[in-house]
């Protein structure tokens, strides 16, 4: 066999609608942590020096605790998807017509049906959570999204005094004032800074990671269920899976 037809054969054996997904989700993934982390340090620069908040000096659950929280759960994430794409892949390829091609025509154990289903249901489970993140991640991009159109159309605003006060977002306690009106000299210098321009764009470019790990684990499940099927319905004789 030549070099040509054996790279033919290895490229036939790849599951490529696994391979978009898996590329897909870390694709989601990195934009989401990363733009998400520095999209939490930019509010709390805003937050510190534009709204004039303060960390609690007794060990309190305020909207810092709040952030650093968040963050350590971007980590989590970050390391946990890593994991589960490789994860994903390995399925993809041990469900192809490449392993038949290696060690011959197999049947299906009860055991790897198992497997299969397991990983179809855990799927569909973070399919299901990275909706509901999602969700979560469009409430920022919503309030920093008034707050910079405000500041856009100044004139709009012109010999008006519109207030953004954080009780209404949840950020400060009911009994803390804590607003910023926008003739305010604080408010003027937070439209000309540079902090929360690039703060809402990082936020909107973590909800759009956040839409395509949706779209990732959508295609996951879609080629995990393919799989399943024609694994457990051709566990005899000579098939193919590849997809």
């Amino acid at each position: 066999m030549g070099c040509s037809e054996c790279c033919l054969k290895c490229l036939s054996g790849i599951p490529y609608a696994s391979l978009i997904a898996t590329i897909l989700l870390y694709a989601g993934v990195a934009l989401f942590c990363g733009c998400g982390h520095e999209a939490l340090s930019g509010t709390v620069t805003i937050l510190q020096t534009y709204f004039d908040v303060v960390r609690s000096p007794v060990d309190a659950l305020d909207v810092f605790t709040m952030i650093d929280i968040f963050k350590y759960v971007i980590y989590g994430v970050a390391g946990a998807f890593f994991v589960y794409g490789i994860l994903l892949m390995v399925e993809g390829f041990f469900t192809t017509g490449a392993i038949r091609d290696l060690y011959g025509d197999f049947k299906i154990t009860t055991c790897g049906r198992c497997v299969s289903a397991w990983f179809i249901m855990l799927t569909y489970i973070f399919m299901l959570a990275w909706l509901g993140v999602t969700a979560f991640t469009s409430l920022p991009v919503f309030m920093y999204f008034n707050i910079w159109n405000t500041c856009q159309n100044n004139t709009v605003v012109y010999n008006t005094n519109l207030c953004f006060d954080l009780r209404q977002f949840g950020i400060v306690s009911i009994g803390e004032e804590k607003k910023l009106c926008t003739a305010s000299e604080n408010f003027i210098k937070m439209c000309e800074s540079n902090e929360l321009d690039l703060t809402f764009h990082l936020f909107v470019c973590a909800l759009a990671g956040a839409g395509a790990a949706v779209i990732a684990m959508v295609v996951a499940v879609s080629v995990l269920i393919r799989n399943n099927v024609i694994l457990t319905s051709k566990n005899t004789g000579r098939y193919c899976t590849r997809f």
